[in-house]
């Protein structure tokens, strides 16, 4: 029969994309919402979602056995502190990052195979177009996508400590997506101005964001494209896990870029998780799997982001590794 411990990890593996679903569902039916006061029988969640009482009840029942749910016969199903996050109003919440991961995600890699006979992202495959063009003329996947990245992996903490803010002026965010990291730099230095830099489609998120953190007098968003033309003027500027995005004559163009609209005395801060030799983190390598079906990026090496700098014409000045949890390191940088 094998290894028990191996057969049990590799079932795991193997079956994990149905508990994906399955939070998938329970998210998009907002039925973690409906529990947020307290349990509630199924018969009244069911009805409140919209959902056949009988297999609702079934699949909280076989999710109580995943940590999700508590259930019992008198007050029905509650939330553990796992299914909480399944919930839209509690921080950290993971709902948006279920419901893209069973919307889009899923479905590309059903055909993963196409990825690994043409190189090509398996996104393109099923949908017939690049991500990015498809989020554009679907903006309701576009928030959607902006608020599961933001929630799943935060502003990273190597910024807080990141000495230069203390005397700049202006710091633009280039590619900003949900504004958290400005946000974050914002609240931290009340001196400091922001731009964010951001397509049209995905900018809403971010002005609502920085509205809400009382920012928005501070913060000017920017609509446009960081292949055509980035801000100038500033004194900072950031590309926060933009890179990984693309291949490395993308990610050159968005440098170069970036290098044009930068003025004498200007410094770059990209933030990045590293690929180790090894292969990095867990999370590391999750991310490298989702560029691998989606986009046509990948996580690159502390060695490869300073030789993609370098050829763009930059000098770098410092490499800092994250802070705390296996997390982004900072890459400073200034012309050359």
């Amino acid at each position: 029969m094998g290894d028990v411990f191996a057969r049990r990890k590799l079932l795991g593996m193997v079956s994990g994309g149905v508990l994906a679903q399955c939070c998938y569902a329970v998210a998009e039916l907002g039925v973690a919402d409906l529990l947020a006061d307290g349990p509630r029988p199924v018969a009244e969640l069911a009805a409140k979602c919209g959902a056949d009482p009988l297999t609702l009840d079934r699949l909280l029942d076989d999710l109580t056995h995943f940590g999700l749910f508590r259930h019992d016969d008198v007050d029905g199903y509650a939330l553990t502190s796992v299914g909480e996050l399944l919930r839209a109003d509690v921080p950290g919440s993971l709902r948006q990052a279920a419901i893209m991961h069973g919307a889009a995600v899923a479905r590309s890699f059903a055909a993963i195979t196409h990825t690994l006979r043409t190189g090509r992202p398996a996104f393109d495959e099923v949908h017939g177009q690049r991500f990015y063009d498809y989020v554009a003329e679907h903006p309701d996947i576009g928030d959607t996508f902006a608020d599961a990245m933001g929630a799943a992996v935060g502003v990273p903490p190597v910024i807080a400590g990141y000495e230069t803010l203390a005397t700049a002026g202006l710091v633009i965010d280039v590619g900003g997506g949900d504004g958290g990291v400005l946000a974050d730099i914002l609240a931290a230095h009340p001196h400091l101005r922001g731009i964010l830099l951001e397509l049209p489609g995905a900018i809403r998120g971010a002005r609502a964001r920085l509205a809400d953190a009382g920012l928005g007098d501070r913060a000017e968003l920017v609509p446009g494209s960081f292949f055509d033309e980035v801000p100038g003027g500033g004194d900072v500027y950031v590309l926060a896990r933009v890179l990984h995005n693309w291949t490395d004559e993308h990610a050159m163009v968005i440098l170069r870029r970036v290098r044009q609209a930068m003025p004498a005395g200007a410094r770059l801060v990209v933030l990045e998780r590293f690929r180790s030799a090894a292969g990095g983190s867990v999370t590391t390598a999750m991310v490298d799997l989702l560029m691998l079906g989606l986009l046509d990026g990948r996580q690159r090496t502390e060695a490869e982001y300073v030789t993609l700098l370098q050829d763009a014409g930059f000098a770098v000045v410092g490499v800092r590794p994250p802070t705390g949890e296996p997390s982004d390191s900072l890459i400073e940088a200034v012309p050359r």
